[in-house]
């Protein structure tokens, strides 16, 4: 697989000007340090850090009576009238969540443009998301967010989050975004009695490079919307938190080591949904998110958390930084061509392919092995396959790259079913070249040297191996690939493994209904 320079693979800002596609992984962060910036660290790690890390949590500690206090009694269908005593607490909360981020090194936080008031705008969608310190806006402006219901019952937290009246989700109970959603409508169309709800609608945290997809969740209740980005221009990112690279606790140890950190929040002017966006929630948050991202000067992809989850699966192969296969989901969304039931699809798949014996297709028979039309999106997914571009592909690579994307963690269930389509009928062996093209295709890289892997598989020398020696093979040395794969390809620079899991790494939750279309195929509906 390869990806190309196409121009279809462009993004398109707000005023039809092109923009160069994401040349990094959004859900990777790789952080690497001079042996000056190490000697700092070392430094300050002994001295500043303990110091700030102290006073943060006695002002957390500090903030959780007023808190307590504030919410004793208080209901959570009816919004109080703000006596005086309550506006106390309020400043009183504002002022000691301040005096924490300044003990973190956040000595000036930069403010552009107005925030609007409730009645103007019930609900702030902030991106991108990219870090547990996107929390500074919302102690700052202490707007109601959408959590997790799990988080009330923490300690000390838990209080703080129940003062701004959040909006729990709760996973026990499968009619809770629905419920949540409905409570936001609610709180959306009170005229401006209640705070206003804060929502990163990435669902995730990425490494600023691009906005990713946004959920619809923010933009089902159709009022308008504040779009506010974030920025962190600091010589040194160690904000950045993300599936894969430094761990929450290194980002706040890292953070705090630094003598000054930056941050600025950009509230933008209003945006209030047309008829059409009102109705198709997707492609409200498809425009605001074009918005966002000229502001920004970032592109817009069609990533996704899916593809984050992708990314991260548990199995024998990792996919490297610069995979095409995060290219290859998304178009795969774009087409609709996941299978409900991926087992039953993935094995008819193999079975088709297995007859084509390797024949070559054009892109006009590709469409017609998909039963689909040709369309820009399906060319781009063709060419993903045309490596020697000349107009032809192998149609046993994309039933390969489907079967990892509908089922990452299942190495070996890929590589069977790969088996499968590429093995002889008289032994039911593989040669090198074949193993190869199958290994690359599930990593989705351009070229892979599997030599040392397949003599060590191949210990007859017989030139061929089956699958059975490599299931094998794989029992007995369950990290084959870091051993005999990665030390001989480029871009495998990725750091310690991460469990897969369906819970994002961000603090806002998404609590977009099933039912609701994704942003993304909303885009494919008005592209294509």
């Amino acid at each position: 697989m390869r990806l190309t320079n196409s121009r279809r693979c462009s993004t398109v800002d707000g005023d039809g000007k092109e923009l160069a596609p994401p040349f990094r992984n959004p859900f990777v962060h790789d952080l690497r340090f001079t042996p000056l910036q190490k000697v700092k660290i070392a430094i300050m790690s002994v001295t500043l850090f303990p110091i700030r890390l102290f006073f943060a949590a006695f002002m957390m500690l500090l903030a959780w009576p007023f808190a307590f206090v504030a919410t004793v009694g208080r209901s959570e269908q009816v919004v109080e009238p703000l006596c005086w005593w309550r506006r106390l607490v309020d400043l009183a909360l504002k002022a000691i969540m301040r005096a924490m981020w300044f003990a973190g090194g956040f000595h000036w936080i930069t403010v552009k443009g107005r925030q609007a008031l409730p009645s103007e705008a019930p609900i702030l969608t902030l991106a991108p998301h990219s870090s547990y310190f996107d929390a500074i806006p919302v102690t700052m402006t202490m707007a109601s967010i959408v959590m997790k219901a799990e988080s009330k019952d923490i300690p000390v937290w838990g209080t703080l989050i129940k003062f701004i009246r959040p909006v729990f989700v709760s996973r026990s109970d499968q009619d809770s975004r629905r419920k949540t959603v409905e409570e936001i409508k609610r709180r959306a169309h009170s005229g401006g009695e209640w705070p206003q709800i804060m929502i990163f609608p990435e669902g995730t945290c990425t490494n600023r490079s691009c906005l990713i997809t946004f959920k619809p969740g923010a933009f089902i209740p159709a009022v308008p919307v504040q779009p506010v980005v974030l920025r962190y221009p600091n010589e040194m990112d160690t904000i950045t938190w993300t599936w894969q690279g430094p761990g929450a606790f290194k980002i706040l140890w890292l953070t705090l080591c630094q003598l000054h950190n930056v941050v600025e929040i950009e509230f933008l002017p209003i945006y209030t949904p047309s008829e059409e966006e009102k109705k198709n929630p997707a492609l409200f948050a498809n425009n605001v998110r074009r918005l966002m991202a000229k502001a920004l000067e970032v592109p817009v992809t069609d990533y996704s958390f899916e593809d984050c989850q992708l990314t991260m699966a548990e199995g024998q192969l990792r996919l490297p930084v610069d995979t095409c296969l995060l290219e290859f989901a998304k178009l795969v969304r774009r087409l609709g061509l996941k299978p409900r039931k991926s087992e039953d699809a993935l094995q008819e798949h193999g079975s088709r392919a297995r007859k084509l014996r390797g024949e070559k297709m054009t892109l006009e028979d590709f469409a017609l092995y998909l039963n689909l039309t040709v369309s820009d999106t399906l060319r781009d997914m063709f060419s993903l396959f045309d490596e020697h571009e000349d107009g032809t592909m192998d149609i046993r690579e994309y039933v390969i790259a489907l079967s990892v994307v509908c089922r990452p963690s299942k190495t070996l269930e890929t590589i069977k079913l790969a088996f499968t389509m590429f093995e002889a009928e008289e032994d039911g062996a593989i040669v090198e070249d074949e193993l190869a093209c199958i290994l690359k295709t599930a990593l989705g890289v351009p070229e892979l040297n599997v030599t040392e892997l397949f003599c060590a598989i191949d210990i007859n020398d017989k030139g061929k191996i089956t699958f059975e020696a490599l299931r094998s093979f794989a029992e007995q040395h369950p990290d084959f690939a870091e051993q005999y794969l990665y030390p001989h390809q480029a871009g495998f620079r990725n750091g310690a493994r991460t469990p897969s899991t369906a819970v994002s790494n961000g603090f806002c939750t998404d609590f977009t209904p099933d039912e609701h279309i994704s942003p993304g195929d909303a885009a494919r509906k008005k592209a294509d």
